[in-house]
C-alpha cells in the first residue's frame, strides 16, 4: 500500500516540479498542485485503508480495559465458548448415522396435498 503512496507523491512532486520550472508557471501554482493532487488525496487514502486496523486496535484495547475492569473488581471474566469444530459447512447433505433406527410404533407425518 505505501508503495503506491511513494510512487504517487513522486509523481505529484514531478508535476510540481514541472510547473515551477515551466515558463509560464509559478511557484504558488506548485504548491497548490502537490497539495491538492498529492498530498490531499493521499492523505485521504492512507486514512480510508487504515480504518480496518484502527478498529481492530479500538476493539483489542476495549477487552483489554474490560478485563482490567473485571480483574480489579475480582468477578470472573466471561469467555465466549468457541466450538471445537466448525459445524457442517462442507455443504453435503447431513446423513442419519446408521446405528439410529427408527421405531416401528412412530409413522412419518406428512402434509396432505
Amino acid at each position: 500500500m505505501y508503495l503506491v503512496v511513494i510512487a504517487w507523491i513522486y509523481v505529484v512532486l514531478m508535476m510540481s516540479v514541472a510547473e515551477a520550472t515551466n515558463t509560464t508557471g509559478t511557484v504558488l501554482g506548485a504548491i497548490v498542485t502537490f497539495v491538492l493532487y498529492g498530498l490531499g488525496p493521499v492523505a485521504l487514502v492512507v486514512y480510508l485503508m487504515r480504518a480496518p486496523a484502527r478498529n481492530k486496535a479500538l476493539k483489542k484495547r476495549r477487552a483489554e480495559e474490560l478485563a482490567q475492569h473485571h480483574l480489579l473488581a475480582g468477578e470472573l471474566p466471561v469467555v465466549q465458548a468457541t466450538p471445537s469444530v466448525a459445524p457442517d459447512s462442507s455443504g453435503h447433505a447431513a446423513s442419519r448415522p446408521e446405528s439410529v433406527t427408527t421405531s416401528a410404533s412412530i409413522t412419518p407425518v406428512r402434509k396432505e396435498p
